[in-house]
């Protein structure tokens, strides 16, 4: 088993050997604006998951992994190539969630921003129901014993 600085070391590497080899050597016409975003290992150095994102609607999105699915074996041998392990990864591709959590984020805090300046609204103008400053003070219990 190997310690997971080593782990994290081949991942890094394997991203950018993948993301280069995407860039120069795969022709695949089906392949669209590809960011290859992380890369993890298994601790015995085995399996390596690669995550990427596809700009594009649903339709691109599906043709881009359909062509990462049929360039693994080129881009695996040139993992092996250029990392110089014992054993090669077998690589598995995983369009990352990131993109669509980051928009339902943006969504959330745009809809919070909204109710927000809906309550400002509804309390321009208005008054407190007590005091403005409701709390006790210590003058107030001196003067209150007196």
């Amino acid at each position: 088993m190997a310690d997971n600085a080593r782990a994290r070391k081949l991942a890094d590497r394997i991203q950018v050997v993948v993301a280069e080899t995407l860039d120069r050597r795969i022709k695949d016409p089906r392949l669209g604006f590809v960011t290859i975003t992380d890369a993890r290992v298994t601790g015995d150095l085995r399996e390596a998951t690669v995550f990427y994102t596809v700009y594009g609607d649903d339709e691109e999105r599906a043709a881009s992994a359909a062509a990462l699915e049929s360039a693994k074996g080129v881009l695996r041998s040139e993992v092996g190539k250029q990392t110089g392990v014992r054993y090669t990864p077998s690589l598995t591709f995983v369009p990352d969630a990131l993109p669509d959590t980051a928009r339902t984020i943006d969504d959330l805090l745009d809809r919070a921003r909204a109710s927000d300046a809906e309550v400002r609204e509804a309390s321009t103008g208005k008054n407190y129901a007590g005091d403005a400053d409701p709390y006790r003070k210590p003058e107030d219990e001196d003067e209150a014993s007196e």
